[in-house]
């Protein structure tokens, strides 16, 4: 923002701040209280019945003046109508008020229906009430708010003025409550689960860290609900599920928020296929309630068909099929990552590095929805091992538009594996994460007997990016992390 439009700003603030004073001064009060509304402007306007007596109420967003008759839209959350003003109507006071308010104020009204001579629907307004005097100016109504920093550091303005994003919003709450209601009609239970823990676990991710005064000891923000939600199954619930915030230490990108949602959910007696299962239905369900039929069109502009049964195939097939850099056979791997300047891909297993090399050759080629299959249990230490090889695990990966968007596996419940498995993953990682502990609380849990179960996670952001069209996931998050602005701090 250049200095001439904070001067502009600044000036147009200067002369509501005398209008806010001028009414207080006349025994009007600028910031009213309840107003109650017979009903939205959408329901009035959808049962619509001539000089029909209507309450209601919203924010100014147009003011058109043709001598005394003021033609003005009042806009709530539901859509906007056109009010008629005129000193016929309105008493004295109440029409002087209106040289007081404007664009972005709130309106209290009552008025009759009617229909003008334009076929305009309208309010005859009888009566007003102030119930909220805008100080600031809104977003230019053509122009809008279109710089993408501004649109996310005031959301605010963002919804008033952007009328697709507050759509990508509604949809969002239509696909959470519909996860909701899916699982809930398959027997889930909601739960809870700690976000302030002792240890973290669940995932591999730098944490978010504070202090508690009180106990004089470290805390982390959880990076994943996993162990707490098994320790439930330990405990006798068969379904859980817990739609859960996430914080991760981490960059941000097109597809990273640190604050971030996900899906998670736990199924005793199940394993990974019916994880497969379950989440295909439950993202073509999300997509039908948001009216999505079949088409789709992906972030990335890729058109694809949402009703399609879902692909499948190994990990090991995906990076032979799509990556073309040589691997045919598994003793490929170890030569193909040192030629390809895998990181330490010498002393690496041949899981690790067939992974880094899927996640730079082919992930981004995975556009119609992949189920990613048979992972090398190296890498899923929370995963039973396959009976039929134990090298691999029984887990899978799904990837829609060339992005992760779920992940579930037949869940570990062997203690004795389980706690060898973290000692083997702590010694991977050591030098990166040197505040990672074994969490033995967990193994004692397991060594209570924890049923077989199938897990899932789904990155809710993400699937509402998928099934929105949204480029960014700061497009779907109503308040994204975005860096300090030092001129909003006293």
């Amino acid at each position: 923002m250049n200095a001439v439009d904070h001067e502009d700003k600044d000036h147009l603030f200067n002369i509501q701040v005398e209008r806010l004073n001028t009414l207080k001064s006349e025994g009007i009060d600028p910031f009213g209280n309840k107003f109650e509304r017979t009903g939205s402007i959408v329901f009035f306007r959808n049962n619509y019945i001539e000089h029909k007596e209507v309450k209601i109420a919203g924010r100014i967003t147009a003011c058109r003046d043709m001598g005394k008759t003021k033609f003005w839209d009042l806009t709530d959350e539901s859509g906007h109508i056109q009010l008629f003003l005129n000193p016929k109507y309105l008493s004295e006071k109440e029409f002087s008020l209106l040289a007081k308010i404007g664009l972005g104020d709130f309106l209290g009204v009552k008025g009759e229906m009617f229909t003008t001579k334009t076929g305009e629907l309208s309010v005859k307004a009888d009566q007003l009430e102030l119930l909220s005097k805008s100080l600031r100016p809104m977003p230019e109504k053509y122009h809008g708010l279109k710089d993408v920093e501004s649109r996310f550091r005031y959301r605010y303005l963002d919804l008033i003025a952007n009328k697709d994003v507050k759509g990508i919003f509604i949809k969002r709450s239509q696909i959470i409550r519909n996860l909701r209601n899916v699982l809930d009609g398959k027997g889930f239970l909601e739960v809870e689960t700690p976000m302030l823990q002792t240890l973290y676990g669940g995932a591999v991710a730098k944490p978010f860290i504070t202090h508690h005064n009180a106990l004089d000891m470290p805390l982390y923000l959880r990076i994943a609900p996993e162990l707490y939600l098994k320790r439930l199954l330990v405990g006798g619930f068969e379904k859980v599920y817990e739609i859960n915030r996430n914080f991760r230490n981490e960059g941000l990108s097109r597809f990273h928020n640190p604050e971030f949602t996900m899906l998670e959910l736990y199924s005793a007696f199940d394993n990974y296929e019916d994880m497969m299962k379950l989440c295909e239905e439950l993202i073509k369900s999300c997509a039908g309630e948001i009216g999505l039929q079949d088409e789709i069109t992906l972030p990335s502009g890729a058109v694809i068909s949402i009703n399609k049964p879902f692909d499948r195939i190994s990990l090991f097939e995906a990076v032979k099929k799509y990556a073309e850099i040589g691997i045919n056979n598994w003793s490929d791997i170890r030569n193909v990552g040192i030629k390809e300047k895998v990181e330490n891909a010498e002393n690496l297993d041949e899981g690790s590095i067939l992974v880094e090399l899927f996640e730079r050759y082919v992930e981004g080629k995975l556009i119609t929805p992949t189920f990613i299959v048979d992972f090398p249990a190296s890498v899923s230490p929370l995963s039973k091992r396959s009976k039929s090889n134990p090298e691999i695990a029984e887990r899978f990966e799904l990837y829609i538009d060339g992005k992760e968007i779920a992940n579930a596996y037949s869940e570990l419940n062997d203690p004795i594996e389980q706690k060898q498995r973290f000692i083997e993953q702590l010694e991977k990682t050591m030098g990166e994460d040197a505040g990672k502990k074994v969490d033995l609380d967990y193994i004692k849990a397991l060594e209570h007997g924890m049923p077989p179960a199938g897990g899932l996670g789904i990155g809710v952001d993400r699937l509402i990016m998928i099934l929105t069209g949204a480029i960014s996931i700061r497009e779907v998050i109503l308040f994204p992390v975005l860096r300090q602005d030092e001129s909003h701090t006293v």
